[in-house]
């Protein structure tokens, strides 16, 4: 059987750092595809949440960020995610797609390190994108060049609306670029810094 469930997901945070910065926004939309053709083949669900930072370091960080996303501390107060939910499309995904998803899963590890055990593929990297003649992989510039949006909002939702349909457009091969994002093999493991003296 070649039809997979996919999740393609996008935090946005306080800041770079998984170890003192955390997740404000997580949106998720899980999805089928199928393995032979990477074509995507129907929506199952979507949703996102917001939560309030906790920590000191988080909270002294948000101004910063919020330059870039634009989302108000009003916005997130009092907010928490429902973690069984996003739990539920965690464990209903055979493999997990983000734009530069390294950073994506190193936050979502500290939260849920389930997600470790899940097949991870980066839509940034396993795309030859400089090859096939783009300027560079940011998500923004590929939206310009695919005639999908000029504008960015920095929103979790908004942003992986978009990267669904940049995967469904053609390469120069004629195929859907999902294909060439699960052509490369899975990531390796995420290793958090602090339990690599274990490893």
């Amino acid at each position: 059987m070649s039809n997979r469930v996919g999740l393609v997901l996008d935090v946005e945070t306080t800041g770079l750092r998984p170890g003192s910065d955390e997740i404000i926004e997580l949106a998720l939309i899980l999805f089928t595809y199928n393995s032979e053709t990477g074509n995507i083949l129907s929506l199952i669900e979507q949703d996102s949440f917001l939560r309030e930072p906790l920590s000191y370091q988080a909270k002294r960080n948000y101004g910063q960020a919020y330059r870039v996303h634009g989302i108000s501390y009003s916005s997130v107060e009092g907010k928490s995610f429902h973690d069984e939910k996003i739990k539920s499309y965690i464990y209903r995904a055979d493999s997990i797609f983000a734009h530069n998803a390294s950073f994506d899963r190193s936050f979502l590890y500290q939260m849920y390190p389930e997600i470790n055990d899940h097949k991870w593929f980066c839509t940034m990297r396993n795309v030859p994108w400089k090859q096939y003649g783009f300027l560079n992989s940011k998500l923004l510039t590929l939206l310009q060049a695919h005639d999908i949006t000029n504008f960015q909002t920095h929103r979790a939702m908004d942003d992986i609306s978009y990267l669904m349909q940049l995967l469904q457009k053609s390469n120069p091969l004629g195929l859907p670029y999902l294909k060439d994002v699960i052509a490369k093999k899975p990531m390796r493991k995420y290793s958090p810094s602090s339990q690599k003296s274990h490893v």
